[in-house]
């Protein structure tokens, strides 16, 4: 055979190659088609989430809990020690606006110079008023001793003389007598008088200590050792210098025990059907990259609540820290893995690679320059792959976009 005919032969082989790619190859002009091969391994499924660090132990540092008593509500935060500090017990850690108490303190001690005052001027009046009764009182047993004894003196008198006498010394005893009731029921009156303002000096006495022991408590300092965090409002944000607190809530900040540590996170709607209490929780920290602790879900919500700017439902999700460590802060941004499930040495393709009709699940299975649609049975999932039961082998190849032109091709059923 010369040279021309293996030339022509070669020419008409490729030619030959090139239309059978063509004709077996779904791909259009211009279109670019992604494939995968089936993966065998082990296959997990994880929630993440973003969260906050919290401690599950902490003392709080109140401010007075006896507002409600003086009909004080929203003290004004007037200076607070910066977050994070470290504090003994004892130290500052802030102080209140006392502009409310104060101006209590002035009502009272103004009360109480009239109290005093007239005290003062009731105790002057019944000093006054009995000793005119008493001086009454004396006058008129001087008459009657002046009449005792002009009767004495009067035996050799006329008996009218001495009826008459009789009838005065009678009548002046009566007198007397009534003088001595009026005395005593007057005297219990000033008694009476007396003990009312004193009442009213004293109440206003210990209502302006209660004041001024009160206006002491707006200093505020450390119950224990540790480091300041702020307390938030039911918002979330963070009390801090011009924030308020309430008889209802006086905290303004907390000492944190760093050794019980939490992640509190939010799951939607879908991912919350998959986190159950005890599941294994991989949780990072944004300012520390390095650090990855163990953890494990607490407690998960029954009843969403709306995130806030939004009408999405989330739900809260406690995660518990098994370790401690050092560097970690309450406030500090988490990211938690949320193990749902594992599964051992089982086949998995991507989520993309698989197709749907009439309840069938499907995938465009490649082999050689033919491509079939098969017929899968899939199980669990993850946000981007899915578990193969029946259809697919290790290493098979499998389209990731649908290739054209294959429609009205007959899916391979499963036997």
């Amino acid at each position: 055979m010369n040279k021309k005919k293996i030339a022509i032969i070669s020419v008409i082989a490729l030619v030959l190659i090139y239309l059978g790619y063509r004709y077996f190859s779904p791909a259009a002009d211009g279109e670019i088609y992604l494939t995968t091969k089936v993966k065998k391994g082990n296959f997990v499924s994880e929630v993440i989430t973003s969260g906050e660090a919290q401690s599950t132990s902490l003392k709080k540092i109140n401010g007075p809990d006896n507002l409600r008593k003086f009909r004080l509500n929203n003290l004004k935060i007037q200076d607070l020690v910066a977050e994070g500090s470290i504090v003994k017990e004892g130290d500052y850690v802030g102080r209140l606006d006392p502009s409310g108490v104060n101006e209590q303190i002035l009502d009272a001690r103004l009360n109480l110079e009239t109290a005093e005052s007239r005290y003062t001027q009731e105790q002057l009046d019944t000093t006054l008023s009995l000793k005119q009764e008493r001086n009454s009182i004396k006058d008129l047993r001087f008459s009657m001793e002046e009449t005792s004894l002009e009767l004495k003196q009067s035996i050799y008198e006329p008996p009218a003389t001495i009826k008459k006498l009789e009838i005065n010394l009678e009548k002046s005893e009566r007198d007397l007598r009534e003088k001595l009731e009026n005395y005593s029921i007057k005297k219990r009156q000033a008694n009476a008088r007396m003990v009312e303002v004193g009442t009213k000096v004293s109440k206003i006495k210990n209502e302006l200590n209660d004041l001024l022991n009160l206006l002491e408590s707006f200093t505020i300092y450390s119950n224990g050792n540790g480091m300041i965090t702020y307390d938030k409002e039911w918002d979330g944000t963070k009390k801090k210098v011009g924030s308020s607190i309430s008889p209802w809530n006086p905290t303004i900040a907390s000492l944190p025990d760093l050794t019980k540590m939490e992640s509190k996170t939010y799951a939607n709607e879908v991912d919350i059907r998959k986190i159950k209490k005890d599941l294994p929780v991989k949780v990072g920290f944004d300012a520390f990259p390095d650090i990855e602790m163990d953890g494990i879900v607490t407690d998960v919500a029954n009843v969403g609540e709306n995130k806030r700017g939004s009408d999405i439902k989330v739900f809260q999700v406690l995660i518990k820290l098994t370790g401690s460590n050092n560097n970690i802060r309450p406030g500090m941004t988490t990211s938690n893995k949320i193990l749902t499930f594992e599964r051992k040495d089982v086949l998995s393709i991507p989520l993309e690679a698989v197709f749907s009709k009439d309840s069938i699940t499907y995938v465009y299975k490649k082999t050689g320059f033919s491509v079939a649609k098969k017929q899968v049975k899939i199980g669990d999932s993850n946000n981007d792959s899915v578990i193969i039961l029946e259809g697919l082998s290790a290493e098979d190849v499998v389209y990731l976009n649908k290739p054209e032109g294959l429609d009205d091709d007959q899916i391979a059923k499963l036997n």
